[in-house]
């Protein structure tokens, strides 16, 4: 058995050499002669798997250490009869985290109360909920849209789009790249999605580029539809619009999902899979040896300090969302190479809280976010 893997995807290697022949390659040089004698690929996004890629080969499965999969010709594979997979909710903690850092950094350089404001989430799966449950510890409102899950569950916990445009303080995207359908997400945040905000909301975008028109976001800012926005997906990725860049609040280089521990996640659902799908024996097998940051432990004076203002310190202390940005606007035609060289983070979980003159009513919000405290 021949296993080509993406050499970016971490703490794998040693993994399935004693089943198979294992090549390790960057993305962009898994061709069709690399994967013609191959059974297995397990891949990341940068790896468009069509069929272009997999006519004439003899892969039987693909992996993608990720949460998207819409670098897979699912339809084309259907046909082939390759199967696939991905790593549903791999990287969610991570995003939550990212999320959580952009709120409270947007919130501390605009003087702003996050309890006294609403936060609209738009797609409501793994990582939105994740970011629904963060802003509710953090004091905001929260507005859910997710027109499938409105479909299957009904409507009591959704609202319309047009609902949570006109009344959200902050809007995160957090839907899947669909092409076309009922629920199409190509462009979603096109020119009448900008028009329809009545509040002058906060963007983030973390879940896909294309999600939302890059003329769109620039005539939003512009025009003063919006009050500021944050990017880490961008269309035409890694050849990003630098123009854009510099009109906005705070852009990365599409790391959202890139904390250790999601990484781990997703490295151990691909091996786990290929396990399975060729009865290999490991299908409960994880990772080991994900690196630490320099410190785990966080102290915190809560004197003269308010309830955003500690949470605000615990959260920047796990990750600062200010720092990629200086990375990325300083670098910005190595979006690949911050990508593949990016440094440890670590989830909340990882992290002891020492608190002082820090009430108990906030010590359990430090909890809840996931902070041993």
């Amino acid at each position: 058995m021949k296993i080509i893997i993406d050499d970016k995807i971490p703490y794998i290697k040693g993994a399935l050499e004693p089943f198979a022949e294992v090549i390790y390659l960057p993305g962009n040089k898994t061709t069709p002669e690399v994967v013609k004698d191959a059974d297995a690929i397990i891949t990341r996004t940068r790896t468009i798997c069509n069929e272009k890629l997999l006519a004439g080969s003899s892969v039987k499965f693909i992996a993608s250490a990720t949460i998207g999969f819409d670098h897979i010709d699912t339809q084309y594979c259907d046909k082939a009869g390759i199967a696939w997979t991905n790593a549903p909710g791999c990287n969610s903690k991570s995003v939550e985290q990212y999320i959580a850092s952009a709120l409270v950094v947007l919130a501390k350089e605009n003087d702003l109360i996050l309890s006294d404001k609403t936060i609209g989430i738009i797609g409501v799966g793994n990582v939105g909920s994740k970011v629904a449950r963060i802003a509710r510890i953090l004091g905001m409102n929260v507005l859910l849209n997710d027109p499938p899950r409105e479909r299957a569950e009904g409507a009591e916990e959704f609202v319309e789009l047009r609902h949570l445009l006109q009344e959200s303080d902050f809007i995160s995207l957090h839907v899947p790249l669909n092409m076309d359908g009922i629920d199409k997400t190509l462009h979603l945040a096109d020119e009448a999605f900008f028009a329809g905000t009545t509040k002058k909301p906060f963007i983030i975008n973390s879940c896909r580029g294309e999600v939302v028109s890059k003329n769109a976001w620039k005539n939003a800012v512009i025009s003063g539809k919006v009050s500021g926005v944050v990017i880490d997906c961008w269309e035409n990725e890694p050849d990003i619009d630098i123009d854009l860049l510099h009109m906005i609040d705070l852009g990365t280089p599409h790391i959202a999902g890139y904390s250790k521990d999601g990484k781990a996640k997703g490295t151990s659902m691909s091996v786990q899979a290929v396990s399975r799908f060729f009865g290999l024996g490991i299908d409960n097998w994880e990772c080991s040896g994900v690196e630490l940051p320099d410190t785990t432990v966080i102290e915190i004076n809560g004197q003269y300090k308010s309830v955003q203002q500690i949470l605000s310190s615990a959260i920047l202390a796990t990750y600062d969302i200010r720092n990629d940005d200086h990375a990325l606007r300083n670098a910005v035609a190595s979006f690949e190479k911050l990508r593949g060289d990016y440094p440890v983070r670590r989830e909340f979980p990882v992290f002891e809280i020492k608190a002082i003159n820090v009430d108990q009513s906030i010590i359990e919000k430090l909890s809840d976010i996931g902070f041993n405290v």
